[in-house]
């Protein structure tokens, strides 16, 4: 069958049809483009999003972290502190517990009849650790009289203790300062003991020091040995 021109009409009418096509395909094409686009923006969005909020949580955490440290340290600091203020007013507190036994101490050497029996019982002590036939007696110059005596009756009780006699010398060489007692020097100078009130004091300070702690401020909850 044979085909003929399209008139004008039909010509407009098929490029019509043909441009409204190529529109509905433009479109469509857009609306793709645009849906991808909002589809990657909305992507790229929570990614960003979700970098910051990284970003900002970590600054947090180590901010947090910071403070925590700088709480810690304070609190450090304070229970230091705390803890030497307590030692400290233990101490004078012992200080002054020490003081007021020398006090004693010096009250006891005043006291004619007990100071007596207190030096015939140390000499007596020292002639049973020495066991020499010859010892020399030091004391106080204010002493010497009082210690003379004391010494002739620690012979006697030596005696009766050990069977064994010794020859006895006082002499007034101990410092004034002191608040009394002797030292007993044995005949060779070989051995030395040291009987006098300071002396003794301070060997019961160092040994009762811990019972005297514990007496008064209770256990150490950081002491985990005991002799």
């Amino acid at each position: 069958m044979a085909t003929r021109p399209l008139n004008d009409d039909e010509v407009l009418t098929e490029m019509n049809k043909m441009v409204a096509f190529i529109r509905q395909e433009a479109l469509e094409k857009a609306r793709e483009i645009r849906v991808k686009a909002d589809e990657e923006f909305a992507i790229e969005k929570a990614k960003l999003v979700k970098q910051e909020q990284q970003a900002i949580d970590a600054q947090y955490e180590k901010k947090r972290k910071g403070a925590e440290v700088a709480q810690k340290i304070a609190q450090s600091t304070l229970t230091n502190k705390s803890r030497l203020r307590l030692l400290q007013q233990r101490e004078e507190h012992l200080q002054d517990l020490f003081l007021s036994a020398r006090e004693l101490v010096n009250d006891l050497a005043q006291d004619e009849s007990r100071y007596v029996q207190f030096l015939e019982g140390v000499i007596v002590q020292g002639f049973l650790q020495q066991l020499e036939p010859d010892v020399t007696v030091h004391a106080r110059e204010t002493d010497v009289e009082i210690v003379a005596r004391a010494a002739d009756g620690a012979s006697k009780q030596y005696i009766e203790i050990s069977g064994r006699t010794v020859s006895v010398t006082v002499e007034g060489t101990l410092s004034k300062d002191l608040a009394g007692g002797v030292k007993l020097v044995s005949g060779t100078s070989r051995i030395t003991i040291d009987n006098t009130l300071d002396e003794r004091l301070r060997l019961l300070e160092d040994r009762m020091l811990p019972e005297i702690r514990n007496n008064l401020f209770g256990p150490n909850p950081n002491r985990k040995f005991y002799a």
